[in-house]
């Protein structure tokens, strides 16, 4: 099981690199199995034809000696007519040469007279029967004795009127020295073409699958990269496939879908906070119309223009409503605040000291600041990078605790390649996991006090400047915010800045 959930997770080009190797191997094995079995065939064809020829030949010779005999054609006499010739036969045609009576007996054999006694005497019984019933009138024999291969025929000789007068046998022993020679050269030959077809599949193997696969890659990673919320590109992959093709329309229909989805969402989102913030306000506005209305009913109820304390109550009355509208006031400036996109009379600024100015307002002696150059411009409204500044460290003040013994809130402007970054990092309480998603969202916020919309002014302002707001943070270690801002790279607008600020 584990080895087949190890083979489900090979590359794809993996795959088609290994499948092409083993085709590889598989094709070159039954080319070699394939050309040693023709081997055999035809070696095993060879002999038969061989032995077939030998015997015809051997029997046209055999039916000329009977024609030109001075003997009478029987069975009795076959010993006599073959008694000098069987010899002359057996080295002319280069085989052994058997004579048997129709029963089986040996009459004479081509063998030297010491070594008859190898020769099997009889034709065993099977044989005979097979051989008498047969139509062609002959049988072949065949038999492997000590890795050797033997065939024997068996076949009638017949006289002038095709009258039977006895059994002719040729034993023959298949040598297979050449095919086998054949065989082991062929193989010799056959392993050096495919080591080196091997090394050739290999290399070409490599270079297919990973052309195969390019395509197919780069349309994965862009999948990978591809995002709700960001602007996807579409892929132009030229002439390609017609399944990479496919594979290339269906992507970019999809980054079109994205597309649209995106700005549906966007829209829905936008219109989900403007109605949420609404709610917000609505409910600010009507916490202090409450007293407000109690207070004025209280009045209408209690007045007396004689009462001796008429001044000092009317002093009061005139308080609480006071109170209730300034709070109502600051509701709806907070609103306005965030509302508003920043001031687009941009000035050329350099960030160290616009962000130290910022910072003296604080008395806190734990904030400390730092910068790793004199200067480092940028354009953009200073009244709106001081609310950055001071809405940050406002926050990291609030976020440390009260009873924090080394309480640290550190500051510090530095740049990076072509962006201008400020850092805002305490060591207070952190920011739950569940709260880094929303932290954001217009009217979020983790104070018992207040509407929840300065970070959400902040990211709105860095954005409206082509720059991002990130955080990183630890419950119980601290948070540290990023500010990242273009930089100006003019010296004019340096220079002009060195002026205005030094």
């Amino acid at each position: 099981m584990k080895q087949k959930f190890k083979i489900k997770r090979w590359s794809l080009r993996t795959r088609i690199f290994l499948s092409m190797i083993f085709i590889t191997l598989i094709a070159s094995l039954l080319i070699a199995a394939v050309s040693i079995y023709q081997f055999k065939k035809e070696a095993k064809d060879y002999h038969q034809d061989r032995l077939e020829r030998k015997e015809l030949a051997i029997k046209a010779h055999i039916n000329y000696i009977l024609a030109n005999t001075t003997y009478p054609l029987n069975t009795e006499n076959l010993p006599l007519i073959f008694r000098e010739r069987i010899h002359e036969l057996a080295n002319i045609h280069g085989m052994e040469i058997n004579i048997y009576d129709l029963n089986g007996h040996l009459l004479k054999s081509s063998k030297a007279a010491f070594s008859v006694d190898t020769i099997s005497m009889n034709i065993p019984a099977p044989i005979l029967k097979v051989l008498r019933s047969t139509a062609e009138k002959r049988y072949v024999d065949f038999k492997v004795k000590d890795g050797k291969r033997f065939r024997s025929s068996y076949s009638y000789i017949k006289d002038t009127k095709f009258k039977p007068l006895g059994i002719m046998n040729l034993p023959y022993i298949e040598d297979d020295g050449y095919y086998e020679k054949e065989t082991s050269n062929f193989l010799i030959r056959f392993t050096q073409v495919y080591s080196f077809m091997l090394l050739i599949s290999v290399i070409i193997a490599y270079f297919l699958s990973s052309y195969i696969t390019k395509s197919i890659k780069e349309v994965s990673d862009r999948l990978k990269e591809t995002r709700l919320s960001e602007e996807n590109e579409k892929l132009d992959m030229g002439d390609t496939p017609q399944e990479i093709s496919l594979l290339v329309d269906a992507y970019n229909n999809l980054v079109d879908d994205l597309d649209e989805s995106a700005t549906k969402l966007a829209q829905s989102e936008r219109e989900q906070a403007w109605r949420e913030m609404a709610k917000q306000v609505a409910h600010e506005i009507k916490n202090p119309l409450t007293p407000m209305r109690l207070t004025v009913q209280s009045f209408q109820r209690k007045f007396d223009p004689n009462h001796p304390d008429i001044v000092q109550k009317l002093d009061e009355y005139s308080k609480t409503l006071i109170q209730q509208i300034d709070t109502m006031s600051s509701v709806a400036s907070a609103f306005s605040s965030f509302a508003s996109m920043p001031a687009q009379q941009n000035e050329t600024l350099n960030v160290v000291k616009i962000v130290q100015l910022a910072l003296e307002i604080f008395n806190e002696p734990y904030i400390t600041y730092h910068a790793d150059e004199p200067y480092i411009i940028t354009r953009m409204d200073r009244t709106q990078l001081i609310r950055i500044i001071t809405n940050l460290v406002k926050n990291a003040t609030q976020a440390i605790s009260e009873d924090e013994v080394n309480p640290m809130v550190e500051v510090r402007v530095f740049r990076e390649g072509e962006m201008a970054k400020i850092s805002v990092k305490d060591n207070g309480k952190g920011i739950s996991m569940e709260n880094k998603r929303r932290i954001f969202e217009p009217k979020f916020t983790t104070k018992t006090s207040g509407m929840g919309l300065g970070l959400g002014i902040i990211k709105n302002i860095v954005e409206n400047y082509h720059g991002t707001i990130t955080f990183e943070s630890t419950v119980g270690v601290g948070t540290e915010f990023l500010v990242t801002l273009p930089i100006t790279t003019a010296e004019g607008d340096e220079e002009e800045t060195n002026n205005k600020h030094t």
